[in-house]
């Protein structure tokens, strides 16, 4: 899938580095006064790297795609599979979806999204959720894009309570924006 000057494609092993400097920027960017900054610390792109390294070698039920742009090489990522709480009604999940930090605002969220609905859609699924931390700006992106408030819960995180909020698709369809959206 390409928008603009920005191409989506599959992931693979020797991305995984670049995936995991997106994944810790971002972390490091979204969260700081939200989550503690020992956990943020914590995250570092060799343990990423090796944690993304291991998802897309297995290319099991999680699907990893990547975001880039000529000359900037990887811009942001996403995973994907079957919703892993099927209770809620969506049969498939974004498990992540991260832009670096320096991109927010391009279209470089919607077009992995995007990206993730296609690819979600091919393996035959019908709807989707995607579980973020009630807090993260990331939300009123998922909101601009279409997904509801479907449900709320308090998950653990490295020991820690997290208050995260889900926001469903019962369509793999994005919602036509208004305005250009963060992400």
């Amino acid at each position: 899938m390409r928008t603009r000057d920005i191409n989506v494609r599959a992931a693979m092993p020797r991305d995984a580095e670049a995936i995991a400097r997106v994944y810790v920027e971002s972390w490091r960017d979204a969260y700081p006064g939200i989550l503690p900054a020992k956990l943020l610390l914590t995250l570092t792109v060799p343990g990423q790297a090796a944690r993304w390294k291991s998802a897309i070698a297995a290319k099991g039920r999680e699907g990893v795609l990547v975001a880039e742009r000529e000359g900037d090489g990887v811009i942001g990522m996403t995973s994907f599979g079957p919703a892993r709480d099927a209770g809620l009604g969506f049969d498939s999940e974004i498990y992540t979806l991260y832009v670096h930090p320096l991109t927010t605002g391009e279209g470089v969220g919607r077009t992995l999204l995007a990206g993730g609905f296609d690819a979600l859609a091919r393996r035959g699924h019908a709807g989707c959720i995607i579980w973020a931390h009630a807090k993260n700006p990331a939300r009123f992106f998922y909101e601009a894009m279409g997904g509801k408030l479907v449900a709320e819960r308090d998950a653990r995180l490295m020991g820690m309570q997290v208050p995260e909020a889900a926001f469903g698709w019962p369509a793999l369809v994005l919602a036509k924006p208004n305005a250009p959206a963060r992400g």
